[in-house]
């Protein structure tokens, strides 16, 4: 599972179909509909902040708003509901360089004619729109291998 903390803009068209996929796991993990993933690293700050439900909620819509502008249609009466917008998260400036890092890493893989865009970003990065940077190295709850 990952939830990515860059804006969905950089994402290539895998990387946004399994953002939705993954989100969609993600609220159901939350809203206790499934056994699976229960303690997955990833939901660390999900169940840290004041709405668990909600928050991954705007998190998706957000994605979906991304895939509405490149002309898919994400089914957005799957979010069960959205955070109040005052309720942010806040993600590190290392998190970010780490997932553009690891996002260009799988975009060289499997699509290398989307890896000029993606090689084109230079740190820092747009959080995704539910999250505020603070300064600090990668999160705790990540089990990336990429070397910081």
């Amino acid at each position: 599972m990952r939830i990515w903390s860059l804006h969905p803009r950089y994402l290539d068209r895998q990387g946004l179909l399994a953002g939705w996929r993954e989100g969609l796991l993600a609220q159901a993990v939350l809203l206790g509909n499934t056994k699976g993933y229960t303690n997955h690293p990833q939901l660390v700050r999900f169940r840290q902040s004041a709405d668990p439900q909600g928050t991954i909620g705007s998190h998706l819509q957000a994605i979906a708003e991304e895939a509405g502008r490149r002309g898919y249609r994400f089914d957005s009466t799957k979010i069960i509901r959205s955070a109040d917008p005052g309720i942010r998260l806040t993600v590190t400036d290392g998190q970010l360089d780490f997932e553009r890092r690891h996002l260009l890493a799988k975009v060289l893989a499997r699509n290398p004619d989307d890896a000029e865009r993606i090689a084109s970003l230079h740190a820092p990065v747009d959080p995704h729109p539910l999250f505020d940077v603070v300064p600090g190295g990668i999160e705790a709850w990540e089990r990336g291998t990429l070397d910081p």
